[in-house]
């Protein structure tokens, strides 16, 4: 379900109309997380780190309202929920397109997107699972420790999702970082969600 965002009265009216007249509206951050408690919890808990911290950021995705706003037309609409489209890794080293539904507790969501993940593995297409505008594009890139990050972009079509890619999980005096590097259009967000946002996801990566 979705809703129409009232621009009209929007504090932020001024920044979207300026904004989504750019070629390029969006803005990339790259930040550190201590993953340390969450590889913990997930070792405890016998399920893959990565669905874990994925789950996670979801969450935080889902809690900072703009990171469900998307653009359509003239309009903004609000999506009540926003779901995960990740890529894959195969073990031949390319990698497929999933689509992970969002769910409230993460041993519901991590038994379905187990399931779908295997799916994706044993297949060879690009876009084995097809999936709407409420998703956050995500991609996870675990050889590299990066310090920033630029993506593909096709600039006649119009795209407003968020995207979120996590790279190489490093271990220093017991302590674990991972780069997250988040890109966002600036049409519907600042630097102040996206710092809500990885400020939240951090508190639920401790928790």
């Amino acid at each position: 379900m979705k809703k129409q965002l009232d621009i009209a009265h929007w504090p932020r009216k001024d920044h979207f109309n300026f904004f989504r007249k750019f070629e390029e509206p969006f803005f990339g951050v790259t930040i550190q997380v201590d993953c340390t408690a969450a590889y913990a919890k997930a070792k405890s808990l016998n399920t893959s780190f990565f669905l874990y911290y994925l789950y996670k950021s979801l969450v935080a995705a889902n809690q900072t309202e703009p990171f469900r706003y998307r653009i359509s037309g003239d309009d903004v609409f609000v999506y009540d929920q926003v779901n995960a489209s990740p890529t894959i890794n195969r073990p031949d080293g390319t990698f497929g397109f999933a689509y992970l539904d969002y769910h409230e507790h993460f041993e519901t969501f991590q038994k379905s997107a187990a399931t779908v993940i295997e799916e994706v593995k044993n297949s060879t297409g690009l876009f084995p699972a097809v999936s709407g505008e409420n998703v956050i594009h995500y991609s996870s890139i675990p050889w590299l420790n990066f310090t920033s990050l630029s993506h593909a972009r096709n600039f006649s079509f119009g795209d407003s999702i968020p995207k979120i890619s996590f790279g190489k999980m490093t271990e220093e005096n017991g302590k674990r970082t991972m780069p997250v590097s988040v890109h966002v259009h600036h049409a519907l967000m600042d630097g102040y969600h996206v710092g809500m946002f990885a400020e939240l996801f951090q508190q639920l990566l401790n928790e």
